[in-house]
């Protein structure tokens, strides 16, 4: 199946770069149904909830591949999860101090 090319395009969770199975199911866990939900988000507490309703900490690529979503449902262009990585590291570093 092909992944959408804008936001406009993503109908279903399942359309959106770089979301499987395992991720929709994640967004099911937070009450996130359709990909416009995901506009306005932060990717961050979603990952911290999805944490807590899961009771198990997932690993913190998650995050990319949440900035990824809710940046494309926000009008960035598809970019592989792994782009926001560094973007993650220096969030979470920074969040720390």
């Amino acid at each position: 199946m092909a992944k959408a090319k804008n936001a406009g395009e993503a109908q279903r969770l399942a359309d959106i770069p770089n979301i499987g199975p395992a991720m929709v199911a994640d967004f099911r866990n937070l009450g996130i149904e359709q990909p416009g939900q995901l506009a306005g988000k932060d990717p961050y507490a979603l990952y911290e909830r999805l944490c807590s309703v899961t009771g198990v900490r997932h690993d913190p690529c998650v995050i990319d591949t949440f900035i990824s979503a809710v940046r494309f449902m926000e009008g960035a262009p598809p970019r592989p999860w792994w782009h926001y990585t560094a973007e993650r590291k220096r969030h979470l570093t920074t969040a720390r101090r």
